[in-house]
């Protein structure tokens, strides 16, 4: 069991673990030990997620959501096994509880009458600005 929250767990029948051989440097031992992970989540049959959550998620998760509504994560950052298996999971975690945060609705505003005549201002005063940098008539 895999605690994101203290309302949300995730059960391990949710999750599903494939070892393969690390990619980059290592030796002699990368050639022989499975050390990288992929944590595959099914997100969108999990009992413990809202609807806003999973929609979130997926939108969180981009490529690694499958067409199935599962959530590959690849760790092969350590030589064990062990601790990709960790950094993984973490990863799971932290992605779920950045879908768990709603993002705040955007109040449409107006600028005030007093903003408004400001910025026409500026804009007056600069256009003066610019239209006397022309070439200078030497009239006299």
């Amino acid at each position: 069991m895999l605690h994101v929250t203290d309302a949300i767990t995730i059960q391990e029948w949710e999750l599903s673990e494939q070892f393969t051989r690390s990619q980059g440097p290592g030796g002699q031992n990368v050639n022989k030990v499975e050390t990288a992970v992929e944590l595959r989540f099914e997100a969108e049959r999990s009992p413990g997620l809202s609807d806003g959550v999973k929609r979130r998620l997926r939108r969180l998760a981009g490529r690694r959501w499958t067409q199935d509504g599962a959530i590959l994560i690849l760790s092969q950052e350590t030589r064990s096994q062990a601790r990709n298996r960790e950094l993984a999971r973490d990863r799971l975690v932290e992605l779920i509880r950045q879908a768990l945060v709603t993002p705040k609705r955007r109040v449409a505003t107006r600028p005030t009458l007093g903003s408004q005549r400001r910025r026409l201002k500026a804009k007056a005063i600069r256009g003066g600005v610019k239209s006397l940098r022309g070439k200078v008539d030497d009239d006299e």
